[in-house]
């Protein structure tokens, strides 16, 4: 059963809505965990668009660090999002290495147990480079964990448009 599907993309590519309709398909009741800090107002409106969205059939986890900790044994499980899950990590430790080095091994924990994931995440570094240093660190970070994922996924999906494109497996 064991099987992990990255599912990348830019922003409103139609990632998360695809990843749910795949959970759905894999298991009539898969787990959602949520990674999001809710920063302000806005995005919380966010959050809760995402959570209408989903019906009673979800078993839903918020977690914004210590995905390695969870119970997820047997279940098909939706990771929303690595982007999200990494800006938490690099604001609490204010240092890129320290936040890769911490999410590979937390990583490695939810990567081992026997389940489905599928993970979602964004592709932030295909336009030019920004001027804001913490955007440029912010950058380098997820790229280098999305390529760690993706290195260990059995199968990678790009979403553009709506269309998922799968570019892996």
């Amino acid at each position: 059963m064991k099987r992990m599907i990255l599912i990348t993309g830019g922003q409103r590519s139609g990632k998360s809505q695809y990843a749910e309709t795949l959970a759905l398909s894999l298991s009539p009741n898969p787990v959602y965990v949520a990674t999001a800090h809710v920063w302000d107002e806005e995005f919380m409106e966010r959050v809760r668009r995402h959570q209408e969205r989903r019906g009673p059939e979800w078993d839903n986890i918020e977690e914004e660090r210590h995905l390695g900790s969870l119970p997820l044994q047997g279940r098909v499980v939706l990771v929303d999002c690595l982007t999200l899950w990494a800006t938490n990590y690099l604001f609490d430790l204010q240092d890129v290495d320290k936040a890769l080095t911490a999410l590979k091994t937390e990583f490695d924990k939810i990567a081992s147990q026997e389940a489905t994931l599928i993970i979602v995440t964004n592709e932030i570094g295909l336009g030019g480079t920004s001027e804001n240093k913490v955007q440029r660190q912010f950058t380098d970070l997820l790229g280098w964990l999305n390529q760690y994922v993706a290195k260990r996924a059995d199968e990678v999906v790009m979403m553009i448009s709506g269309i998922p494109v799968k570019i892996k497996g």
